[in-house]
C-alpha cells in the first residue's frame, strides 16, 4: 500500500491505483482499494474512515484522491462539482481521428445486468448526457494516443463513447472491436489502455492548488 500512496497529509490521500483492483466493492472476498486504505490507516493507529470522492473502473490505472474525514470528503466532492477538482486521462485508441481534437456528446444508458453502458437516443428513458473533450497527443497509421477531459462523469463513459465513435481502446475486452482486439494482441496490450494520469485539486484545508501527474511513457513506447 505504501508504494501506491503518492501524497498524504492529515486530511487526504492521493493514491496511484493499479489496473485490476476495484476502487470499492461489496463482493465478499474480493480485494478493493478502500479496504486496503482502511487497513493501512488502522495499522497507523488512525481512524479508519476513508471518504470516496471519485472512482476508476477496475481495469483502469490512475490517480484517485480520498478523504480522511467527512468534512474533507464533502469539500472535495463539492470541488468535483464546481470544477476545482479536475482529472485528465491518456488512452491508446484503435484508429486515427480526422481532426486533432474534438468534443463527443452522447446519451448513455447503463445496463445493470451486463454492467455495460451504451450510446442511445436522447429520448431513451434513463439515458444520461455524456460529454468529453479529446485531443490527439501522438499517432501512427493505426493507433492514437489521446488526452481526454471529461465534462460529465458517467459509467464507463470514455470507453463507451470512444468505442461508439469508432476508436475503441486497446486492451478493452468489453467495448473493443475486432480490429482493436487484433491490434491489442499484436502490441501485447493486455489491459484497458486508459490511464488517469493528471489530478488537480484545491486543498480543502490550506486552499493551495495541487497537481499530481503520472508518466505516460508506457503508452508512448508502443509507437
Amino acid at each position: 500500500m505504501d508504494k501506491m500512496i503518492v501524497y498524504e497529509d492529515n486530511v487526504l490521500l492521493v493514491v496511484h491505483k493499479p489496473a485490476g483492483i476495484a476502487t470499492e466493492t461489496a463482493r465478499v472476498g474480493q480485494a478493493d482499494l478502500v479496504s486496503e486504505l482502511k487497513n493501512y490507516r488502522k495499522r497507523k493507529g488512525e481512524d479508519t474512515y476513508v471518504g470516496v470522492v471519485h472512482r476508476l473502473d477496475q481495469p483502469v490505472e490512475g490517480l484517485l484522491v480520498f478523504a480522511k474525514d467527512g468534512g474533507t470528503a464533502r469539500a472535495l466532492s463539492d470541488g468535483l462539482q464546481r470544477g476545482t477538482l479536475t482529472k485528465r486521462y491518456a488512452v491508446l485508441a484503435a484508429g486515427v481521428p480526422q481532426t486533432s481534437e474534438g468534443i463527443l456528446t452522447d446519451h448513455l444508458l447503463r445496463d445493470g445486468r451486463t454492467n455495460l453502458s451504451k450510446v442511445v437516443p436522447k429520448e431513451t428513458k434513463g439515458a444520461r448526457k455524456a460529454v468529453l473533450h479529446w485531443q490527439i497527443v501522438r499517432h501512427d497509421d493505426e493507433i492514437s494516443l489521446l488526452e481526454i477531459e471529461l465534462r460529465t462523469g458517467r459509467h464507463h463513459q470514455i470507453r463507451a463513447q470512444l468505442a461508439n465513435a469508432g476508436f475503441p481502446l486497446l486492451g478493452d475486452t468489453k467495448y473493443g472491436s475486432g480490429s482493436s482486439r487484433e491490434l491489442s494482441d499484436r502490441y501485447a496490450v493486455n489491459s484497458t489502455a486508459l490511464l488517469a494520469y493528471a489530478l488537480r485539486l484545491t486543498h480543502p484545508g490550506t486552499g493551495r492548488e495541487m497537481e499530481f501527474l503520472l508518466d505516460i511513457d508506457k503508452f508512448t513506447k508502443i509507437f
